[in-house]
């Protein structure tokens, strides 16, 4: 119901040197689905080649031939970043809420804008501190190096894996809190347990923190091996804290397993009605503009428009 609530603007003069039309044409194709692949699957080759050149670097035998090759790489990423960043920073004044110095900064400090800047401002860091030093590996710039791993974490922007993960943790909460509370007596007790049959045997149980610890890798069913029980008595507590560890420690991942399945289902559903609920609309518009145009029930409201409605398509 856009077109019929609000009315149509003509506009004066030439279109294309309107700098405000030329925005309003040009950004949503970004927002289509094809152009929001390429540059989304441009931006994961790009950081998915730093993060493999970053990890052959930390390798001797690889560190010469990727060192050169890492330099030039964290140019062109730079470059993206930086023009994807100002990009970003000029069009966000398409939307409403983000116009205006103040709408602009407001969309500066959201948190991935923020992770943007740092990102770029290390990364420029690091290059400019590699081209002072003979070795772009040099140790002095080896930590802003590792810290550009958090590149990883911007591809999601929208931050939709981690708002799925919260709805999941806050709908289940009753349940992995039950669980957690149930794990965490087992852990308490059981380690309690060892202690005293262990105490007084060798030297791996001379604390209760070196039992809590053993606790939590036999209950995650890890087991290291470093602290392992000697007396009968203990083998038995460690036997029945394995069991416990299978049956309580993994039911967190069955809840949030259904959890996730259920929450997608529904978000299938929801994307399902919004396609039915658009072509609805859109009959329901053409009919009542039919209805005020043909009838002419309103002829003096619907003169200036008539022109505009039957050349949009339908």
């Amino acid at each position: 119901m856009k077109s019929v609530i609000k009315p149509v603007v003509f506009m004066t003069g030439n279109r294309a040197d309107s700098t405000n039309y030329r925005r309003i044409t040009f950004l949503p194709v970004l927002e289509k689905a094809f152009a929001c692949n390429i540059i989304g699957r441009l931006s994961l080759v790009i950081i998915g080649v730093s993060l493999i050149l970053s990890v052959l670097a930390t390798i001797n035998q690889f560190q010469s031939q990727t060192t050169g090759v890492l330099f030039y790489v964290e140019i062109v990423i730079v470059t993206w970043l930086a023009i994807e960043y100002a990009c970003r920073l000029v069009s966000c004044g398409y939307r409403s809420r983000y116009q205006g110095f103040r709408g602009r900064l407001r969309f500066a400090l959201k948190p991935f804008c923020l992770l943007d800047l740092i990102l770029i401002t290390a990364s420029i860091v690091v290059i400019c501190m590699g081209t002072i030093s003979p070795v772009f590996a040099a140790p002095t710039i080896r930590g802003l190096r590792y810290f550009q791993i958090l590149r990883m974490v911007r591809i999601d922007r929208r931050g939709g894996s981690w708002k799925l993960l919260g709805s999941v943790v806050f709908e289940h909460r009753q349940e992995l809190l039950t669980t957690m509370y149930l794990g965490f007596l087992g852990l308490v007790f059981s380690s309690f347990l060892i202690y005293l049959c262990e105490k007084d045997i060798g030297d791996h149980f001379k604390t209760f923190a070196d039992a809590l610890w053993w606790g939590v890798i036999t209950l995650c069913t890890v087991g290291y091996g470093d602290r392992v029980p000697q007396t009968w008595q203990g083998k038995l507590i460690a036997s029945l804290c394995a069991l416990m560890g299978i049956s309580f420690y993994a039911l967190p991942a069955g809840i949030l397993g259904s959890g996730f399945a259920l929450k997608v289902q529904e978000q299938q559903r929801q994307k399902h009605i919004i396609k039915r609920r658009i072509p609805a609309a859109s009959l329901i518009q053409c009919f009542w503009r039919y209805y005020c145009v043909e009838k002419q029930r309103y002829p003096k409201i619907w003169r200036r428009n008539l022109q505009a409605f039957t050349c949009e398509e339908m």
